[in-house]
């Protein structure tokens, strides 16, 4: 647990995303969509919503070319068994995600993929390299290294394909039950399950033409939906990454308020921020151990961020072993370099906070037990 008493704590570092927003990479369908279940739009945030709707006619152009070539590939291609990354905002995700995408013996989706998903096949190679100034170098919520060409998670792909993400949030603030039944997408119509489905298969069939291996995905909302993706796919390997809660919970906040003021059309609004912080959290946890039962022995392996952060080797090593990935000696060199390179990777530090550090120890008391973590004192 990262918490410190110390009075002079450095501010969080906050970078800009200059001009790019997760919207942009939108049809004019999935934006109207959106428009029609009461996004919410200020003249404040023109200087998001005006490229947004360009974006949105690129996007859309692209797509038929895009269909009109790739179509019947499409229509050819199988997945092979993918790796789903799952854990908490803020666990070790991202972390976790950069290890295993090491492996050449892998393939995954990148930041230009995840934000362009209707078009990538198509003009991944040239506007990649024409946008790339585009790109901060750091992420504005936690100073890890970014890019196009680096791993992303996939729901930005599928806010992007069908609105049925809770990063839907960022359009309804204030509104979670505009969002909420997308996190474990138990509840929605049968047509949006559906449309959700299509859209990830489509998406990792793209993948799988643009690079014919098995593909690691990495996003938190799966933590909530190992039932749909058992159910899509009976192969797939899980790797289930947690940390101590108060960790997760402060980084958190800062991440979603990041979230917003970069990323938001409205007036940003944080009222009842921490609540629905902390509601989705237990409801994360819950809803994945509940579940967890229905992948297969073998399957699945757990770890604790606290563990993969002292000794990254050792505990890449034992995944690739409990779950029969192949020989991890090919790639070891690669995490061994990694390991090397990321030395100097300050994290953000914040002081304790007495009030979270409560909300832990009480409300979030079945997390310490489950996990073995203590208390804060």
């Amino acid at each position: 647990m990262a918490a410190t008493t110390s009075k002079k704590q450095p501010k969080p570092v906050r970078h800009s995303q200059r001009g790019l927003v997760i919207w942009h990479g939108m049809r004019v369908r999935e934006f109207r969509k959106l428009l029609s279940v009461g996004a919410e739009l200020h003249w404040s945030q023109a200087h998001k919503i005006i490229p947004t709707l360009f974006m949105t006619v690129h996007n859309s152009i692209w797509n038929v070319a895009e269909n009109a070539r790739f179509s019947t590939k499409i229509k050819q291609t199988e997945i092979q068994p993918p790796v789903f990354v799952l854990g908490h905002w803020r666990s070790g995700t991202t972390l976790l995600h950069n290890l295993m995408t090491l492996d050449d013996r892998y393939t995954y989706p990148n930041m230009y993929e995840c934000i362009f998903p209707h078009h990538f096949l198509t003009t991944e190679t040239v506007m990649s390299k024409l946008t790339g100034w585009l790109i901060p170098k750091i992420r504005p919520m936690d100073n890890m290294k970014t890019g196009w060409d680096l791993p992303q998670e996939d729901e930005f792909a599928l806010l992007n394909m069908t609105t049925y993400s809770p990063y839907r949030n960022l359009a309804f603030q204030g509104h979670r039950e505009r969002y909420v039944d997308y996190f474990d997408l138990k509840k929605i119509p049968e047509e949006e399950r559906q449309a959700w489905k299509e859209a990830l298969t489509l998406f990792m069939k793209k993948l799988t033409i643009r690079n014919p291996k098995p593909i690691i995905l990495k996003s938190p909302s799966h933590t909530y939906r190992v039932e749909i993706l058992q159910e899509m796919f009976p192969d797939a390997k899980f790797v289930y990454i947690h940390r101590h809660p108060y960790d997760i919970l402060r980084s958190t906040h800062h991440m979603r308020s990041t979230m917003f003021e970069t990323n938001a059309l409205g007036k940003v609004n944080l009222e009842s921020h921490e609540e629905l912080v902390y509601q989705a959290f237990e409801e994360c946890v819950q809803t994945y151990e509940a579940d967890k039962n229905l992948i297969p022995e073998g399957n699945l392996y757990e770890v604790r961020f606290e563990d993969l952060e002292k000794d990254i080797l050792g505990n890449m090593q034992k995944i690739y072993e409990n779950l029969s990935l192949p020989d991890f000696t090919e790639v070891q060199p690669k995490i061994e370099k990694y390991v090397a390179g990321i030395k100097e990777y300050k994290k953000n530090e914040f002081p304790t906070d007495p009030a979270l550090a409560e909300v832990v120890n009480t409300r979030m008391k079945f997390v310490l037990e489950k996990y073995g973590y203590d208390p804060i004192k």
